[in-house]
């Protein structure tokens, strides 16, 4: 019990040590990713640093949840690859403690990063959030200067709408300049055109002092005509250089917290809740409003003008009149109003109908988000669990320490995680998914793969073993596997050459034999192939025999021979007879013509390229065997005294036996 404690003081200690230095490298990276997005709003508008701190200290906050999951994927491979890699892992299991039991200590820590993630999201990330906010629109109301982008109209100053076409970011010259601007009324506007200018603000910061060269000026002064003359007077000026003084408060000034309250993301979970349900309300409400207002006004509509058109077709049958002939009769003037007054109608009809959806569409789109982020603030302790566990269990497979490996896999997952998370996000917030769907996908398809890596590491299975994929696939294409044999740099027993000879020569014989009887070279009958029973023992014992043979011999430090070892070929045991073990599978497969005739050609490719393995592997028997004799002189070989051919004659006879 002792030992147990101080092993998970080890891992513990182990473990934070990492996670402290992660935690702060994907809090930086996470921070610059966030920060790019408004570098722009951020950068030459003489913000003091005071403010800056602060719009840092509250992002920082704010993506505490998201850095705590990566932070505990990176820490927990690195530190179970370090334990991997420098065998203490192993030690810990020879000693007799599983890898769970291991992680125990670990476990927990993961299950408290997962309870403070739920706490920074329900209390602090709200307000935090909320204040960075508010920085971040003060801070772009500060300088609108340098806020006027190119080829947009920009609307930031009061009573103004500025176009320009192209800015210079080293003198602050703006060209192309176009500048609507509203006075008492919409119909006092005035419209400025100049070819260049400066926006710059004046000392006390309560205005913006405008410089324009080479423009004209329009102002429209309909509030000024006079009498009741039609025409509407306008002045036009054209100018070589002219200076207006707008209105514009430039100091740093807080913009009103009460007008991001509404934000899902500014709220706990709480208030989540309460106000998801009021909204709710209010817009089940609105709805049934508009279905009452639309069903009073459209039905009865509707239905007045039935009993109109219904009297006015029964008055032009009395008189044997055809219903359009009505409209028919009525003169160009009446025809054009009676045609404009219904398009005027179906289009108000239209476009009030369209505004309630709208409406309606909008408040199904806040709701949603409403339910998304309370079960985000689960989802995403929740993540700290996942990841951990995934971290832990690769780390426990890969046994891959410091930054290489760890980080490619972890950025890998976290990517995964994070492009099934937004999705699912986007898709609930446009009402595609459900919220439930769209919201947990990401955790329903990574929990699962974190309970087959800690099973697959607990058991100690080789999930990642490469040679072991390529191997599989190779054979299942066909594809030849050849063999790397080198020489060993410590060799506790040397082979036992005498044996070695009596099985090669053995397997030369049995090769003989199984020539003459089976006639590789021929086409093999289809009906035996698919529809009689039989199997092929003789090359799977020749392929045995052969592998412990060399396998033997690998402890050689005679170069030449392990050069011959390199020459063999790996059998191919059973591609060249049917295709499958079960009777009725290989039936059905000669009856269906198409896959029969693949499997024939393909066997036949087998029996052909076992051919030639088998001459290869005579040829090469006889130069190990004659290397052996020359470099260690074994004693004579007859072929009344040759062992080798006993022991795979009584191994064919047990395996028939088997099967």
């Amino acid at each position: 019990m002792r030992g147990i404690k101080k092993l998970d003081i080890f891992m513990v200690r182990q473990f934070m040590l990492l996670f402290v230095a992660a935690f702060f490298i994907c809090q930086f990276v996470l921070m610059m990713q966030f920060l790019w997005r408004y570098v722009e709003e951020l950068i030459g508008k003489g913000i003091s640093m005071e403010i800056m701190a602060k719009f840092f200290w509250y992002m920082g906050l704010t993506i505490v949840p998201q850095a705590l999951p990566l932070t505990l994927l990176l820490s927990s491979l690195i530190t179970f690859g370090n334990l991997g890699e420098s065998s203490e892992l192993t030690a810990i299991k020879a000693s007799g403690i599983s890898l769970m039991k291991a992680m125990r200590s670990l476990i927990v820590v993961a299950v408290l990063t997962a309870l403070c993630s739920f706490y920074f999201q329900n209390y602090i990330g709200p307000n935090a959030n909320l204040k960075m906010m508010q920085l971040l629109i003060s801070m772009k109301q500060k300088s609108p200067e340098m806020e006027i982008p190119e080829g947009v109209f920009y609307g930031g100053i009061p009573g103004s709408n500025i176009y320009v076409q192209q800015k210079d970011m080293e003198s602050g010259k703006l060209y192309g300049i176009m500048i609507y601007r509203r006075t008492a009324s919409w119909e006092d506007q005035q419209i400025i055109l100049a070819d260049s200018g400066m926006l710059q603000s004046t000392a006390d910061k309560q205005h913006l002092l405008l410089s324009l060269w080479s423009g004209e000026w329009f102002e429209n002064m309909q509030s000024q005509q006079l009498g009741g003359t039609a025409t509407v007077p306008y002045q036009r000026q054209t100018f070589v250089t002219k200076q207006l003084l707008l209105d514009y408060d430039g100091d740093f000034n807080m913009t009103d917290a009460n007008l991001l309250t509404g934000d899902a993301r500014n709220k706990g979970l709480e208030q989540l809740v309460r106000d998801r349900d009021s909204l709710s309300l209010a817009y089940d409400s609105i709805g049934r409003e508009y279905y009452t207002m639309a069903r009073r006004h459209y039905f009865a509509v509707g239905k007045a003008s039935k009993r109109d058109s219904l009297t006015a077709v029964k008055r032009a049958q009395q008189v044997k009149m055809h219903p359009d002939s009505l409209f028919d009769d009525l003169s160009d003037e009446r025809k054009k109003q009676a045609v404009n007054y219904a398009q005027s109608r179906v289009q108000s009809h239209l476009s009030e109908l369209s505004f309630n959806q709208m409406v309606i569409k909008d408040g199904d789109r806040n709701i949603r988000i409403h339910g998304l982020e309370a079960i985000n603030k689960f989802t995403q302790s929740l993540a700290c669990l996942i990841f951990f566990f995934i971290g832990a269990s690769l780390g426990a497979i890969i046994r891959k320490g410091g930054l290489g490996v760890p980080v490619i896999v972890s950025v890998f997952v976290f990517i995964v995680y994070f492009i099934l998370d937004y999705s699912g996000t986007q898709m609930a917030k446009d009402g595609v998914w459900s919220i439930w769907f769209g919201k947990l996908m990401a955790t329903a398809i990574l929990a699962p793969l974190a309970v087959f890596f800690t099973y697959k590491a607990n058991n100690d299975s080789a999930v990642f073993n490469m040679d072991a994929y390529r191997t599989f696939f190779m054979k299942l294409l066909g594809l030849r596997l050849h063999r790397h044999i080198s020489s060993k740099e410590v060799i506790i027993e040397d082979p036992i050459y005498q044996t070695d000879i009596y099985y090669l020569l053995g397997i030369n014989r049995t090769i003989e034999d199984y020539n003459k009887e089976h006639k590789l070279l021929r086409l093999p009958n289809p009906i035996k192939v698919f529809f009689r029973p039989g199997d092929d023992h003789v090359v799977s014992i020749i392929s045995q025999v052969l592998e412990e043979t060399i396998d033997d011999l690998t402890n050689t430090n005679d170069r030449q021979i392990l050069s011959y070892l390199n020459r063999y070929p790996i059998l191919a045991e059973n591609a060249h007879t049917r295709p499958f073990r079960k009777k009725w599978l290989n039936i059905v497969t000669g009856l269906i013509l198409p896959v029969g005739l693949f499997f024939y050609l393909r066997m036949c490719r087998f029996r052909l390229r076992l051919h030639k393995d088998l001459s290869h592997i005579r040829q090469n028997n006889d130069l190990v065997i004659a290397r052996i004799a020359e470099k260690f002189p074994p004693k004579i070989v007859t072929d009344e005294n040759l062992e080798g051919m006993a022991l795979i004659n009584e191994l064919i006879h047990k395996r028939k036996q088997q099967n």
